[in-house]
């Protein structure tokens, strides 16, 4: 499993046409064969940074998402509209366990 966990530091707040293209990003990838999972989240304490987390069935998987449609949107759009800082991290991951 590959899994993607980090953070986009906006320097801004959201916007609407941000949570727009967050919102079409996230449900697009959804639906994507091989998600598994694919969240942004802003963080409580500090509004302005996206938590982002994803998981994907196998690096194919993933290779698919980064060269569709909507994700070369979505990097139109932050490109137009670029981030303070991002700190993005790629593992390699078996399923892990349930906590508790």
């Amino acid at each position: 499993m590959i899994q993607i966990n980090g953070t986009i530091k906006l320097g801004r707040p959201i916007d609407a046409a941000t949570r727009k293209a967050i919102v079409d990003m996230v449900r697009a990838s959804r639906a994507e064969d091989g998600c598994l999972d694919y969240t942004f989240a802003a963080d409580l304490a500090d509004p302005d940074t996206l938590v982002l987390f994803e998981r994907w069935r196998d690096r194919a998987a993933l290779d698919a998402h980064r060269a569709s449609d909507h994700m070369a949107e979505f990097q139109n759009f932050m490109a137009a509209n670029p981030p303070a800082a991002r700190d993005l991290r790629v593992y390699e991951t078996d399923e892990g366990q349930p906590l508790g």
